[in-house]
């Protein structure tokens, strides 16, 4: 122990010494002073002897007193600070119709109680002595508003009525209970049969999907910070995503460093695997020309030319290559469009992630079934959204990625004999 922690210590018990012989000594005087009244007056009652004991002492004694059992202290039922709820109780649930829903929580009212009955068997909690529970649907609420807005904790708390810590709470607890309960049920393929159709119908013939990635900015975490700045300076983790002909997402993989190249994260993807193990879609084989083609997907060039996956025609173009890569990048624009509504909604994904990087995936999980949700059911999206994310997103701009050119014999193949049917107008559209 160094010398000021010895001294300090050694000052601290005789301060404690000291109040301790206080106390008794006054309490000797009390007994003293009860003795004589006795005799003075011959009978007091207890009640008023505790009075006199108690007016004898100073705050410090007081203290003690209520330590050592002399002095019962008052029970307290709630330990919280009272705050306002007025707004969510009164406001927000009794008066708001749903066009103030949609523009505050990104959903109508009966999408949100929707939602609220999927994530209640996990969410609700019981009232203790210390503290009244939040219901359900305040709860969800509070993550709903955080998400949407680009506020900070203790202005949402200060909505709601309830501290900053409550808030981050709220937004943990809804984020891991919509990944546990609801992202088998919301982020899936679906009907094949219908996204093939979709994206002919757009002009490229036997796709499941389009792919890319996305960098989510945040905080500069605190280990291997340096893996997670990416190409244009900033710290993030990257959204890889593959999504149907109407921007819903079908497949996504989250949490990887903004520095790893999308190509990296995309063959040591479950969605890499299973795509080259032929088990994400049926064996449903078309014949362009004098090849077959399988069910693909549809990349930028930072992804590997595949069989099952189409990319553009890079450096200088001909006529063909040029309508190949429109038809190709037409269809493909669904996942850059599903990315710019994902994150005008949920705004908190441009203003970087204030969480652990343990914690950030599974928000960002959360936002892509909320998406899914608001899309499946038909929410609004108000071009509002819109010019707010692009004012916040323009310090975080995306990186370019690098033009990979890997790519296997067959799919060289696919690729011609596309480009050739595109030029000459066999190719289902």
């Amino acid at each position: 122990m160094e010398a000021a922690q010895l001294t300090l210590a050694i000052r601290s018990t005789l301060n404690t010494t000291r109040i301790i012989q206080q106390y008794m000594q006054h309490r000797n005087l009390a007994k003293r002073y009860r003795a004589r009244r006795r005799r003075q007056r011959g009978h007091v009652s207890d009640q008023d002897m505790d009075t006199d004991f108690s007016e004898s002492m100073g705050p410090a004694n007081a203290c003690i007193m209520v330590l050592m059992g002399q002095v019962h202290a008052v029970e307290r039922r709630f330990w919280a600070r009272e705050t306002s709820t007025d707004w969510w109780d009164r406001i927000v649930l009794q008066v708001w119709d749903d066009s103030q829903w949609l523009r505050n929580f990104r959903m109508r009212k009966g999408t949100f109680m929707e939602l609220c009955d999927l994530l209640s068997p996990a969410l609700k909690r019981m009232n203790t002595k210390m503290r009244a529970a939040l219901t359900v649907e305040k709860r969800v609420a509070i993550a709903l508003r955080k998400l949407a807005m680009p506020d900070s904790y203790r202005s949402v708390g200060n909505q709601f009525g309830v501290g900053k810590s409550t808030v981050g709470a709220a937004v943990m607890q809804v984020a891991h209970t919509i990944k546990d309960l609801l992202i088998s049920r919301v982020v899936t393929l679906g009907n094949v049969q219908i996204i093939v159709d979709g994206f002919a119908a757009m002009g490229f013939p036997n796709c499941g999907g389009a792919i890319d990635g996305t960098h989510i900015p945040i905080l500069a975490p605190e280990h291997q910070a340096a893996e997670y700045i990416n190409r244009k300076g900033y710290f993030s983790i990257v959204l890889q995503a593959l999504v149907d002909h109407k921007g819903h997402f079908t497949n996504i993989n989250v949490g990887w460093p903004g520095k790893v190249h999308d190509a990296r994260i995309f063959r040591n993807s479950g969605l890499f695997q299973k795509l080259q193990e032929g088990t994400l879609f049926p064996d449903q084989k078309i014949t362009v020309g004098d090849v077959e083609m399988p069910i693909c997907i549809l990349g930028d060039p930072a992804y590997p030319l595949m069989p099952w996956l189409m990319k553009p025609y890079t450096d200088s173009l001909d006529s063909s290559q040029e309508l190949f890569n429109y038809r190709l990048s037409k269809c493909r624009m669904v996942v850059e469009c599903a990315f710019g509504r994902l994150k005008a909604r949920w705004c908190s994904l441009l203003t970087r992630l204030d969480l652990s990087e343990t914690n950030i995936p599974t928000v960002i999980t959360a936002c892509c079934v909320l998406h899914n949700l608001c899309e499946s059911k038909g929410e609004t999206f108000m071009a509002g959204w819109e010019v707010e994310a692009n004012h916040l997103a323009a310090g975080y701009v995306q990186p370019d990625t690098r033009v990979v050119r890997r790519a296997q014999e067959g799919a060289v193949r696919i690729r011609e004999a596309l480009k050739t049917s595109f030029m000459t107008g066999q190719a289902t559209v």
